[in-house]
Formats: C-alpha cells, sequence, structure tokens
C-alpha cells in the first residue's frame, strides 16, 4: 500500500508539473510571436534553418519551463530529478538527432549559395547547449512579456554560467556574423527573432541602408542603365553647326547659320538695299533744330541724318565751353552753327520716312577689341568673367600704348586669343583711323569717308565662332575670302572646315533651308504641339500674338495651355533674331491660372533670348497676359532690299471692295454736279469700279444729270490702280 501511496503521489506531481509548464509555455510563446519581424520569402536554404531553430526553440523552451518549476517548488525537486531527468534527455535526444539531420540538409542547399555553414559540435551537457540557445529568447521573453521576467532572468543567469563551458558554439554564433551579405542576410533573420527591440531596430537600419547603397541587386539594375545615359546626354548637348554662303549671284548675298539642319540666324543684302550702318561720312549740318535738341546733317544720300544734341562731341562745338560741362546745360543754336561741316558714322539704319541715326562718336569694330576715337572709356565684355583673363587681356592693351584720347572695347571673341592676334588686330585698326581721318581733312563735303565691309566680312568678324564645324561657300571668291580670315585666327580655332559647293542643286535648296526662309516673311509660325504664334510689325511696336489652336482640345487644359506658351517662348525668341524686330515687343500669351506657371514662361523667355547678341530687356506677364520685351535692332528689317510696299494696298495687306469705291466715287460725282458752274464731268476709274457704276448705278447716274442739268462721263480704264482716280470738273461760263 505504501508503495502504491508513493506512486500515485508521483503520478499526482508529475502531473501538477506538466499542468505548470504548459502555463509557463503559453506566454514565452507569445513573447516569441511579438518579437517575430515580418515574414518574408524563404529559399530552401532558409526554410531549412528556420525548421532547426524551431526545434531548438522548442527543446530550449521546455528547457526554461523545468527550471522555472524548480525555483517555484523547491519541495518536488528532490523527488522529480530522477524521473523527471530522463523525459527531458530523451526529448532534448530526438530533438538533437532531428536538428543534426535538418543541419545537414541545409549545408547540401547552401552550396549553391556559396555559404559554408558550421555544424554545432557536440557537448558533454546538452542540456547546457540547449540552455545556450534559449537565452536569447529568454532575454526577449524577460522584456517584452512581464509575468515571465522572473524565471526568464532565471534562465538567462543560467544559460550564461552554462555557455563558459561551450566556446564552440560561441565561435560558431561569430562567424555567422562575419559571414558573406547573402549568407548574412539569412543568418540575420534567424537572430533578429531573439534579440532586444533596440538591437534589433539598429540592424534593420543598417540592413536596410546596405541594401540601397551597397545591395548587389541594385548595383546589377542600376549600373547599365546608367552607363546607357551617358551617350544619350552627349547626344542632346552634341549640335552640328553649320554656316552657309550663298554668294553666286552679284545681286545678293545670303547667309544662313544652321543648328541640326535648322535655321538659327538669317542675313541678307541685296544690291539695292546695301546696308548704311557703320559708314563714316563727311558731312554739312544741313538744320539746327532746338525745340528737337538735334540737328539734320546731309551726308549725300537719300534722307539728311539725324544727330542728336547728345551724341555731338565737344570738339565740334564753335565757341569755348568749360570743360565737364553737360550738354543739357547748354542751348544747341548757340554751340552750332548751319553749314558747319562734321564727321558722323551711322548707328541705325533709315526706316520709313525717318533718316538714318547718326553720331560723332566714332567706332571701329576689329575681331577681338572695338576702338573708339574720341573716347576716354574702356571696358570688357560681360562675356568674360574670368578675372585673371580680363586683368590679362588689360594688360595686353595697355602694352600697345594706344593713344589716350582713343578708347577701346575687348570683345567676347578675345576669351581664348593669343597676345600676338590681339596686338596684330589693334594695329590694324590704329592704321585704318589714320586712313579715315587723313580722308576726312581732304574730301569734300558731303562725301562717304569709310564704308562698312561686305556682309560676308562683317558676319566672320562679329558672329563666327569656333562652335562652326563647317563652312558651305558656292562661290570661289568667296571661298578664298573665307579661308584667308580662318588663316588670321590662332591655330586651335582653325578647325573649321571650308568646303566649295560645286553642285548643280543650290546650295540653299540643297538642305532644305528655302523654305525656311519665305517661313520668315509670313505673319504666322506653327508650334510643334499645334498652336501658333502671329506676329505683327506696325511704325509703334511689334505685336506678338500665341493662339492655342488644336492644344485647347486636350483633356487636361491648363498643362497643354503651358506646354504651348513654353514652345511659344523659345519661337518667338528665334523669330526675333532671324527677322531681327526691335524696339518694343508686346507678347499675348494665352492665359494662365497657375502662378507658378507663369513664372516658368517667363523664365523661358528670359533662357531664350540669352542667345540673342542685341541688347534685351523683358517685364513680367501682367494679368492680362501681356509681356513686354525691349530689344536693339542690328540691323535693317530682312524685308528691305528683298521687298516693296504693295502697289494696291499701300502697305495696309487690305484693299477696299468694288461696291463700296463705286459708292464713294458717285458720291463725289454728286458734290461736283451740285455747283451750279459745273458743266461737264469727266471720271477715268479702275474698271472694275467703272463696269460696277454703269451697270449697276446707270439710273442715279441720269438722274443727276436731269436734276443738275450736267453731263457725267465714266470711262474704265484696266491699267490703273485699285487707288487711282481721275476726275474733271468743267465750268461753263453761261451757267
Amino acid at each position: 500500500m505504501t508503495d502504491e501511496k508513493k506512486k500515485t503521489d508521483e503520478t499526482k506531481s508529475d502531473k501538477n508539473t506538466e499542468q505548470a509548464a504548459s502555463k509557463k509555455k503559453a506566454p514565452a510563446a507569445k513573447a516569441k510571436k511579438t518579437t517575430r519581424p515580418a515574414a518574408t520569402k524563404k529559399t530552401p536554404a532558409k526554410k531549412a534553418a528556420a525548421k532547426t531553430t524551431a526545434g531548438k526553440k522548442t527543446a530550449a523552451a521546455k528547457t526554461k519551463d523545468s527550471a522555472a518549476k524548480k525555483t517555484a517548488k523547491p519541495a518536488a525537486k528532490k523527488k522529480a530529478p530522477a524521473k523527471k531527468k530522463a523525459p527531458e534527455t530523451a526529448a532534448s535526444k530526438k530533438a538533437a538527432d532531428t536538428a543534426k539531420a535538418k543541419d545537414s540538409a541545409a549545408q547540401k542547399e547552401a552550396k549553391g549559395t556559396g555559404k559554408k555553414q558550421k555544424p554545432v559540435k557536440k557537448t558533454s551537457d546538452k542540456k547546457t547547449g540547449e540552455e545556450s540557445k534559449a537565452k536569447p529568447t529568454a532575454a526577449k521573453a524577460k522584456k517584452t512579456v512581464k509575468p515571465a521576467a522572473k524565471p526568464a532572468a532565471k534562465a538567462k543567469k543560467t544559460a550564461k554560467a552554462e555557455s563558459d563551458k561551450t566556446p564552440a558554439e560561441v565561435k560558431s554564433s561569430k562567424a555567422d556574423k562575419k559571414a558573406k551579405p547573402p549568407a548574412d542576410k539569412k543568418g540575420a533573420t534567424k537572430k533578429t527573432d531573439t534579440r532586444p527591440k533596440k538591437t534589433q531596430g539598429k540592424a534593420a537600419a543598417k540592413k536596410q541602408s546596405g541594401r540601397k547603397s551597397t545591395g548587389t541587386g541594385n548595383k546589377k539594375q542600376t549600373g547599365p542603365k546608367s552607363d546607357h545615359k551617358e551617350p544619350a546626354t552627349d547626344k542632346q548637348a552634341d549640335t552640328l553647326t553649320k554656316l552657309l554662303i550663298n554668294a553666286d549671284y552679284p545681286e545678293e548675298a545670303r547667309i544662313a547659320l544652321l543648328e541640326n539642319g535648322k535655321v538659327d540666324s538669317y542675313h541678307v543684302e541685296t544690291v539695292s538695299g546695301a546696308q548704311t550702318k557703320g559708314n563714316i561720312y563727311k558731312g554739312r549740318i544741313a538744320a539746327i533744330e532746338p525745340s528737337l535738341q538735334a540737328v539734320f546733317v546731309d551726308m549725300g544720300i537719300e534722307k539728311n541724318g539725324f544727330l542728336p544734341f547728345s551724341d555731338i562731341h565737344p570738339e565740334y562745338y564753335c565757341k569755348e565751353v568749360a570743360e565737364n560741362t553737360h550738354w543739357k546745360k547748354l542751348r544747341i543754336q548757340e554751340v552750332l552753327k548751319k553749314g558747319q561741316e562734321v564727321l558722323v558714322q551711322v548707328v541705325k539704319e533709315a526706316t520709313g520716312n525717318k533718316g538714318a541715326g547718326i553720331t560723332t562718336y566714332l567706332s571701329m569694330p576689329g575681331r577681338y577689341v572695338v576702338l573708339m576715337p574720341g573716347s576716354n572709356s574702356h571696358g570688357i565684355s560681360r562675356q568674360i568673367d574670368d578675372e585673371p583673363r580680363r586683368k590679362k587681356l588689360r594688360e595686353i592693351v595697355t602694352s600697345t600704348k594706344l593713344p589716350p584720347e582713343i578708347g577701346y572695347i575687348v570683345r567676347t571673341a578675345s576669351r581664348d586669343i593669343t597676345k600676338t592676334a590681339m596686338v596684330k588686330d589693334i594695329r590694324y585698326q590704329l592704321n585704318l583711323w589714320k586712313e579715315i581721318k587723313k580722308s576726312g581733312q581732304t574730301a569734300t563735303t558731303p562725301a562717304a569717308v569709310y564704308k562698312e565691309q561686305n556682309i560676308i566680312s562683317r558676319f566672320l568678324r562679329d558672329h563666327f565662332t569656333p562652335d562652326i564645324q563647317e563652312i558651305l561657300v558656292d562661290n570661289q571668291e568667296t571661298y578664298n575670302q573665307v579661308e584667308d580670315f580662318l588663316k588670321l585666327l590662332p591655330a586651335r580655332q582653325q578647325k573649321t572646315k571650308v568646303k566649295l559647293h560645286q553642285g548643280a542643286r543650290p546650295i540653299f535648296n540643297l538642305f532644305q533651308v528655302e523654305d525656311q526662309i519665305a517661313q520668315m516673311y509670313q505673319p504666322t509660325v506653327q508650334l510643334p504641339s499645334g498652336g501658333s504664334i502671329v506676329i505683327n510689325p506696325t511704325e509703334a511696336l511689334v505685336a506678338i500674338d500665341v493662339n492655342s489652336g488644336r492644344t485647347s482640345k486636350d483633356k487636361n487644359f491648363e498643362a497643354s495651355i503651358f506646354h504651348a506658351n513654353k514652345e511659344a517662348a523659345q519661337e518667338l525668341a528665334r523669330q526675333l533674331r532671324l527677322r531681327d524686330l526691335g524696339g518694343l515687343i508686346v507678347v499675348d500669351f494665352i492665359d494662365m491660372r497657375d502662378t507658378k506657371h507663369i513664372r516658368e514662361v517667363e523664365k523661358q523667355v528670359k533662357a531664350a533670348l540669352k542667345r540673342d547678341k542685341a541688347k534685351t530687356d523683358t517685364s513680367r506677364i501682367s494679368k492680362f497676359g501681356l509681356m513686354q520685351i525691349s530689344r536693339q535692332r542690328l540691323g535693317p528689317p530682312i524685308q528691305k532690299g528683298s521687298f516693296l510696299t504693295c502697289q494696291h494696298c499701300q502697305g495696309h495687306g487690305i484693299i477696299r471692295s468694288v461696291e463700296t469705291t463705286a459708292l464713294a466715287h458717285l458720291r463725289k460725282i454728286q458734290t461736283g454736279a451740285i455747283k451750279k458752274t459745273t458743266s461737264t464731268i469727266s471720271c477715268r476709274l479702275p474698271l472694275t469700279v467703272a463696269q460696277y457704276l454703269l451697270n449697276h448705278k446707270r439710273a442715279d447716274i441720269l438722274e443727276l444729270e436731269k436734276k443738275y442739268q450736267v453731263s457725267i462721263e465714266i470711262k474704265g480704264d484696266p491699267t490703273m490702280k485699285p487707288y487711282e482716280t481721275d476726275f474733271q470738273f468743267q465750268k461753263t461760263e453761261n451757267r
């Protein structure tokens, strides 16, 4: 009976132990779920490693629960060891065998990834190994689940004490940390579940930053892309620039600068419309206008030049004036005399009824330096912003020992020029000034003292840049002229190729330039998106209207309007250069609601105008969608010399209809017939107008003849223009 009682008590104590273990096991499982990171895709090697870890954690949890039980019930400690040790040892043996089998399988699968896993060595006490593996889990459980804190702390101390006996396991864990990145990711997935939260957060952040900066997958994807984009960027930056010179006929010379086949600059000069800007004349003051504070100078050309008082040099004053006296403090009629001789230079071409603008402050432009006789001002182009280079250029000009009464401006082309080339250019300009001065003293008034070079020489001097890869010429004489110019340049700027075009097809037609030139004379310019701009030059200003066209039919109306305005900003700047439109320019953009879009279009206009050699100034876009642009006019309009005023419309672009013209003439006939002294009215009118009066207004004419006792004769002349008429009113003495 005593033995049976003992067995019964032992059975009850075992049941109580199992119940306590199950209660302790539940919070540990919860802690494990809490600390598990987000699930990731597992490779076969990962799955095997995860199963191994799960087996080890199960055994470790059992060991922890048994340790907690020993702490809670010391009375059962003496009875339980013998019976408890046997089942725990058997379970741990089974778990160890399973883990060993799965480790070997994981090692075989991991060979494909290059990971070499170190097998866990057996120790004499398997319980010790399992408890050391359970150490991180218990520590984590201690932090997340408060009720299990004390048992976890006990297990942590036990595991720490026991881990000293197994250095091989510690060495194995350190080796896993130093593994390669792909293997480290797998290992990190196992270990982060059992780390404290702070350690987990740092490891995750480090892992993510590693993926962004040093991840092998990212490098494989982004590497080829960046290598592929570089050539595309070079192609965009590389611009094919060609200069076409058409001088095959002596009556006209044309120059077109092409950028990727598109005309970027166009210059033309004809015999009838030769440029006078830059010419120097010896003239005589024809009239003094105190109200205008200017004088008119007879230079021997069609119209007298307009010379403002501010552009008259003090050396031409007839009486002595105190030094540094401003011209506004003087009276123009007191310091100048009619018939006085002056040496003037044209600075602005004659337009319409206005004569050419002239000045007595002369300037002689060279390739690298502009000399200004009679001025003491010195300057260097703003495009040269390198201060050491500016200082060097100033020293070069000073070394030439220019006369003090001659000023200078160093041009942008001298940025990369040598001292020898620059000194040579200055000496040439000085010799030219001596010849002009001598001619001005000996020539009879009025006379042309100096004539500016032809259009080809002017373009090469003022607009040539080393960016031009090729120059094509269709005339042998012009070809020689271009060759001579290039020889004067430094060796590093002589890379431009010059070719003589000898094909049967005209050079401008060969490069599809004729159509683009014809478009310049049209008021409407189409935009790529379907919109257009309409350019209308007037006497006072140039009006440019931006039309949306088919862009207004898009779903995203605001975006399409913004895109059309950006295209218009680029195109209008190009058209201003091509047509050389100057003065006040008003642009009517399509209305935009977004302020950001308005500011972006303003920036686009300013950026496009930076390429213009003329001085420009822009305003903000007003609430009405208007932008004002002020641009310096560099030369005469391209229409000059190529176009004539229409003989029918007189430049208005429209003519009156036949009906309106016929009725206007009929009223004039009636007005003449009313007078008592008129006996006969003879009319010679354009043929269409005369036919309309005779066919449609015959009854009215007969009534006038009968009522006022006059004779009316109407004749049609097919040679007369629509605006031409000839009326003759004959008087009779008897009446």
